[in-house]
């Protein structure tokens, strides 16, 4: 699936370039969109955060926030990966489990939001990436719109059926790094047939950033969100 919907926009990739695109569904009048993103230590959450940073950034105003626990390791990565200019990356450092921060004291993820906002003026989506926890970790919906929960075949196909709220309730499912399947041992379709049998009608993606750096599907997702949800000003 394409991520630039067939259009040709001519703008630049420039990830500093933050003119909308008109061609791209654009947040409603009020305060940004938020998206969530979390799973599991080593799934690929700060990897996705990139692509679509580098897929989005040049399109919409969009803001970043990353939690880790005692520093700021993946703002850093996506700082140094030059995926938007830094100044709209913040950095959380929870100081105790990531679930903490994005679904009990969401306080520091609410200021950091709100920093970028007012830096920024008005933005279109803010993503807000957990640090890495286990499958009961969920965002708070004071905090965040919409949730991607991020696991990989790494972590073994048994991840999906051993479901948790993660896992079950999630608006987007995310099966990580499908690449590396046969080099771990990981079916894959039994990985995907347990993921739709947990969530229902909840929609699942697999994906490998290796063969689509774009994440293509998740990016068209994200769009569908923008297009979706109305939040009003606060």
């Amino acid at each position: 699936m394409s991520a630039d919907h067939g259009h040709g926009h001519g703008h630049s990739l420039d990830p500093t370039v933050t003119e909308p695109d008109p061609h791209v569904p654009q947040a409603p009048s009020g305060r940004a969109v938020r998206i969530g993103i979390g799973g599991p230590v080593g799934s690929g959450k700060t990897a996705l955060v990139a692509a679509l940073a580098r897929t989005l950034g040049s399109r919409l105003r969009l803001g970043v926030v990353t939690n880790d626990i005692y520093t700021t390791e993946d703002a850093d990565f996506l700082r140094r990966a030059g995926v938007l200019t830094p100044d709209r990356i913040e950095a959380v450092q929870t100081g105790c489990c990531p679930h903490t921060a994005i679904r009990d004291d969401i306080t520091a993820n609410l200021d950091a939001v709100e920093l970028l906002e007012e830096r920024f003026g008005d933005l279109d989506l803010v993503l807000v990436e957990s640090g890495g926890d286990n499958l009961t970790a969920v965002f708070s919906r004071g905090l965040i719109d919409r949730q991607i929960f991020v696991v990989d075949v790494a972590g073994g196909d048994k991840v999906p059926r051993k479901g948790g709220p993660g896992v079950t309730t999630a608006d987007l499912l995310v099966i990580n790094k499908v690449d590396l399947a046969p080099y771990v041992g990981a079916d894959l379709e039994v990985m995907t047939s347990d993921a739709h049998r947990m969530r229902g009608e909840l929609p699942v993606i697999a994906q490998s950033l290796v063969t689509d750096p774009a994440a293509s599907d998740v990016t068209e997702w994200v769009l569908a969100q923008l297009a979706a949800v109305r939040v009003p000003a606060a």
